[in-house]
């Protein structure tokens, strides 16, 4: 009896011991949900209007946030050097890297782009290295070379005595260059909060308490996340737009099309609260409250939360030999941060 009142008692304050674990793992499961309804809205209206589209309900959404919670609908506090990293972020992250991972899901998948979502975590280790001088020890290098063979062993194949591979060339590129630009982004958006809270710092403000002026009475600590992520898809937003006006003479026509799409729209709606609004901010809060080594760990559970919706959802055939390369490729990134 006295054991069971002991777990209960483990079990009740387990959220708040393990805050920033609860948070990382939600972050997965939000990014399993903005991957499987990114696919079917890419493949309905196009990489780019997608994005454009995504990027402004972005927007509304942090506006809002922003109000309640700072007091006003813009990132307060944030000097020039905040908005220089976090704008490189901007680009390298969303423009490029979300650019790419959504033709990868119109070429491969969800369930196979989130695959190679696993590569953000060895670039985030060598772009750490080089911009910000952290150290990468040995079992950081064995951590990617067992990544990048879970990711060879679920998309490689044999065929006639040679091993090539089973997914259109185009998906595998365009896929492996958004985990890239996410371990590089990563990276540029962890440099930004830090020009952020030497911006607090300088400006005397705590961030233990509620900013003056905010109409919900929550510490600015939880807000900067959400005004980092404002930052970044503003960013993502001109970038998106830009793209799409320079590829599409009929971009007009494009975006009129996507928006009447009512099953597209919906995902992209499903797609934006998962996705840029409660997944990012999310992870970025995650990082407050845990180390960042288990916090993207967890987030890089998607590849394996990924496969049974994905299958069920799109009637996919999934092999044991993908799911190992799955299972693999995360055990690959926890060595990272053993």
């Amino acid at each position: 009896m006295l054991s069971w009142k002991i777990n209960v008692q483990l079990f009740r304050y387990w959220p708040v011991m393990f805050i920033g674990e609860t948070i990382a793992l939600g972050v997965a499961v939000s990014w399993t949900a903005t991957a499987l309804f990114a696919e079917v809205a890419s493949k309905r209206m196009g990489s780019l209007p997608l994005n454009t589209l995504r990027m402004t309900m972005s927007l509304l959404f942090l506006t809002v946030t922003l109000w309640l919670l700072m007091g006003v609908p813009y990132p307060r506090f944030a000097d020039g050097q905040t908005w220089l990293w976090l704008t490189l972020s901007g680009v390298v992250g969303y423009v490029i890297g979300d650019y790419c991972l959504m033709q990868g899901y119109i070429y491969i998948g969800s369930r196979f782009g989130q695959l190679f979502m696993t590569l953000s975590a060895p670039t985030a280790a060598i772009t750490g290295f080089l911009l910000l001088g952290e150290s990468m020890r040995p079992l950081a290098i064995v951590g990617m070379v067992v990544t990048l063979s879970g990711i060879a062993l679920s998309i490689l194949s044999k065929k006639d005595n040679s091993v090539g591979l089973k997914l259109p060339a185009k998906g595998v590129f365009f896929a492996a260059m958004a985990g890239i630009c996410q371990g590089f982004g990563l990276v540029l958006s962890k440099m930004g909060l830090e020009y952020y809270g030497n911006a607090l710092a300088i400006a005397g403000v705590d961030p233990m308490v509620a900013p003056d002026g905010a109409l919900l009475p929550v510490p600015l600590q939880f807000s900067i996340p959400f005004s980092a992520t404002m930052i970044r898809a503003a960013i993502g937003l001109v970038g998106f737009f830009v793209l799409l006006v320079i590829f599409n003479n009929d971009w007009q026509q494009k975006l009129s099309h996507a928006a009447h799409d009512r099953k597209a729209m919906w995902c992209l709606l499903g797609a934006t609260v998962f996705g840029p609004f409660v997944g990012v901010s999310a992870s970025l809060l995650a990082t407050q409250y845990t180390s960042t080594g288990i916090a993207q760990t967890l987030f890089a559970l998607t590849p394996i939360l990924i496969i049974a919706p994905a299958a069920w959802l799109f009637h996919q055939k999934v092999t044991f030999r993908e799911v190992l390369g799955a299972v693999i490729s995360v055990v690959g990134i926890s060595l990272f941060f053993i």
